[in-house]
């Protein structure tokens, strides 16, 4: 079963992206899940402010750059992993490097 491992953010974990110690548990953590041969994809995500968002209104779109408004947690990234089972991707997210600050939601890939 395949399920992304979707990370959320504190705009500190943001700015701490530089930090080497910070950004080796990342590298660590993704190399885990490849030596487990369970990744099947995945990517790190820029900051918040570089994004463009767009919206359907009636027929027309509506485009907006960042900044958004401030949320507590940002998408920063996410992971694709092929587990058993729910419980093996939880195992998993337990053990991403997101601060105390930070979330990880697991979502299984729909079914087609």
């Amino acid at each position: 079963m395949q399920y992304a491992l979707i990370i959320r953010e504190s705009a500190s974990d943001f700015a701490k992206r530089q930090d080497p110690n910070y950004k080796n548990g990342w590298i660590a953590y993704t190399q885990a899940l490849v030596q487990a041969g369970i990744m099947t994809g995945g990517a790190g995500l820029t900051t918040p402010e570089t994004g463009t968002v767009v919206r359907r209104r009636g027929e027309d779109h509506d485009v907006q750059d960042g900044p958004y408004p401030e949320g507590k947690e940002q998408l920063g990234g996410f992971y694709l992993i092929d587990v058993p089972n729910l419980d093996a991707a939880l195992e998993w997210a337990m053990r991403v490097p997101v601060s105390a600050e930070g979330s990880v939601e697991i979502r299984a890939r729909l079914q087609m």
